[in-house]
């Protein structure tokens, strides 16, 4: 009786093992390939590019060079990035951008991936996902030679001002010290700038940065006050949320290249590439950014004027409409725009038009917010050029038989442009001059190409005298071919 009952159960517990294997085989298959890929891998792996983002001021982590008479982004940062896109089977591309633009543009799907010595705090951890760190390096801070003895610790700061570049652990860094203010900047050449002017006593540094800049600049010097150890810059790769199959590779190019001296050779590489090509002369080794951002420049200003042009129009004619809802459109959208700033547009729209599923370039971005900014000063402008022809001009055109349209067209707008040429000028040249707020999305125009020089050269001041140079011909140049113009309607 035992045996049959044993012999019954064994057979259910067969049957039931049977059924389980079947059942879990299926779900531990679909695990094991969920932890193969994830969105953003896919993402990547489908359109065959691996997208990275960063900023090339920041030598020897990433800066331009020249090779073979192009201009090239390099540093051991960007070889990392080659390093994954092989692991992915990816081709790379680097976009080059503004240091606190970098965090948008991963989050709205503009780049795949930053790796630009990013450290990932906990306010980026929420954001963000992290790899392993690649590199730790301790904080310092850059003085001025001639005090080195002045500022040895921490303390010695308390009532001066440091500086630091924005939205990093150095600016965190730089707050913590009892006393001091902090000048917190953008781009790591224009604090070196006012430090070797006097305006602030030292900049805080990751000591690769520092080292970099000592070697370039006699005038300058290392100093280690006293940050703690917890302040060490440690430099990850940062990828969007939910992303761990793209975080484990990462992390396999990262351990491969940290133990077999792959990643040492990077820096010995990026250190020797930093002062390539010193026997060439300033303009030689330079003087191709300079005019490929003056290009850009009067691109972005020549597409932004007739945007602005276009709808400043419109909104000019919206703003005169008897119909009170065209009339509220027009006044709503001309006090927004004027109400806000154009690096916040800028912002708006670069990041505004990804969401939306608009891939617009930061070329196309940057042209289309300074059109839209533009518009609505130009709306005024004619707006107000439009109420100074007398109104008889409107009542004799419409005795003729023309139609309001008509009138307006024909009539009134043409003796309005003789009016508002002369302001209309000055919108075009005020808009040359505000297309350097666009760099900081990636735009390459005069400012963006300035601050590249900037970080390749290790010279702050220098590249800013060429830039206004140039800005002051441009519209000087502009002001005297519409002044001729003017005088040629007025006869």
């Amino acid at each position: 009786m035992l045996k049959k009952q044993y012999k019954k159960w064994s057979g259910l517990l067969f049957v039931l093992a049977l059924v389980l294997g079947m059942v879990i085989s299926p779900i531990a298959a679909m695990k094991a390939s969920a932890a193969d890929t994830d969105p953003t891998l896919e993402k990547i792996q489908k359109k065959g590019t691996l997208v990275v983002g960063l900023s090339a001021d920041y030598a020897p982590y990433e800066f331009h060079t020249q090779k073979n008479g192009k201009d090239k982004i390099v540093g051991f940062d960007v070889s990392l990035s080659e390093a994954i896109a092989k692991k992915l089977g990816v081709k790379l591309e680097v976009k080059d951008m503004g240091f606190d633009a970098l965090l948008g543009a991963l989050k709205t799907g503009k780049i795949d991936m930053v790796v630009s010595g990013f450290s990932a705090t906990p306010e980026r951890k929420s954001q963000v996902d992290f790899s392993k760190v690649y590199l730790k390096a301790p904080q310092t801070m850059l003085v001025l030679k001639k005090n080195v003895s002045k500022y040895k610790t921490l303390a010695d700061f308390s009532g001066q001002k440091v500086g630091a570049q924005t939205q990093t652990i150095q600016e965190e860094q730089a707050k913590s010290i009892e006393g001091a203010s902090v000048v917190s900047l953008q781009k790591y050449p224009n604090l070196i700038s006012q430090l070797t002017q006097g305006m602030i006593a030292g900049v805080v540094a990751e000591k690769t940065i520092s080292e970099a800049y000592v070697q370039q600049n006699k005038n300058l010097a290392v100093v280690n006050p006293g940050f703690s150890a917890d302040a060490t810059g440690a430099s990850a790769v940062a990828v969007p949320k939910n992303s761990p199959a793209l975080v484990a590779k990462v992390n396999s190019v990262i351990d491969k290249v940290t133990t077999d001296g792959t990643f040492d050779s990077w820096k010995k590489q990026a250190n020797k590439e930093m002062f390539a090509g010193e026997n060439k002369s300033y303009w030689d080794k330079y003087g191709h950014y300079f005019l490929s951002g003056t290009g850009i420049t009067l691109a972005l200003a020549v597409v932004a004027v007739l945007i602005g042009t276009t709808l400043g129009t419109l909104f000019a004619l919206l703003k005169l409409s008897s119909n009170f809802l065209l009339k509220a459109i027009g006044n709503i959208y001309v006090e927004y725009i004027r109400g806000t700033p154009l690096l916040v547009q800028a912002f708006m729209v670069f990041f505004g038009a990804q969401i939306l599923g608009l891939n617009l370039s930061a070329f196309a971005s940057g042209a289309l917010a300074m059109g839209l900014n533009s518009a609505a000063y130009v709306a005024e402008i004619i707006r107000s050029g439009i109420a100074s022809v007398n109104e008889g001009q409107m009542e004799a055109a419409r005795s003729l038989g023309l139609t309001k349209n008509k009138a307006m067209r024909l009539v009134i707008l043409p003796q309005a442009v003789r009016t508002i040429l002369p302001a209309l000028g000055n919108e075009f040249v005020s808009v040359i001059k505000e297309g350097s707020v666009i760099s900081v999305i990636g735009v390459g125009e005069l400012m963006f190409e300035t601050s590249v020089v900037q970080g390749a050269s290790f010279e702050p001041f220098v590249p800013l005298m060429i830039t206004s140079m140039i800005y002051f011909v441009l519209t000087f140049s502009i002001s005297r071919m519409l002044g001729v113009v003017e005088k040629r309607m007025n006869r």
